[in-house]
């Protein structure tokens, strides 16, 4: 499940949803799904699953990284109109990348780094891009990559 799906309402402008919608969609999810991977950057969502998930997975490549990931992403049709509204927000993007390391919200690398501590069950963090091409999230249950 792609977190960006549940966080955000979904006629412009970007606004957030109340966390207690996201949080039932979330938890409908799981109870619909015997083995499930959740997907983003949402600490405060991701902690709602945690009780329940096999495996923790933080992806921490790098701002580098995660800037270039930005410029090659494809198209996300379910997110933009069109590719050159995608676009459009690119700038703006990498300018929210560039601040992961500094910032203090739910976002952040600090916040991440506090979630993916407090986490009692199996956990991973991948530091280079690339290094999950030979893990398959789903082969023990239940994962959250953040």
């Amino acid at each position: 499940m792609d977190l960006d799906t549940l966080a955000w309402e979904p006629d412009p402008p970007p606004t957030r949803r109340p966390v207690d919608a996201s949080r039932s969609d979330i938890e409908s999810f799981m109870a619909t799904h015997e083995r499930w991977v959740l997907e983003g950057c949402y600490s405060d969502l991701l902690a709602f699953a945690l009780p329940h998930c096999t495996r923790m997975i933080f992806l921490n490549p790098g701002v580098d990284v995660c800037i270039a990931n930005c410029r090659s992403r494809p198209w996300e049709p379910h997110k933009y109109d069109t590719p050159q509204e995608q676009e459009a927000n690119l700038t703006g993007l990498i300018e929210w990348v560039q601040e992961y390391e500094t910032r203090d919200d739910v976002f952040s690398l600090r916040s991440h780094r506090e979630l993916f501590e407090a986490f009692d069950g199996e956990k991973i963090e991948h530091t280079r891009s690339g290094s999950l091409a030979n893990v398959d999230v789903l082969d023990r249950g239940s994962d959250v990559l953040t």
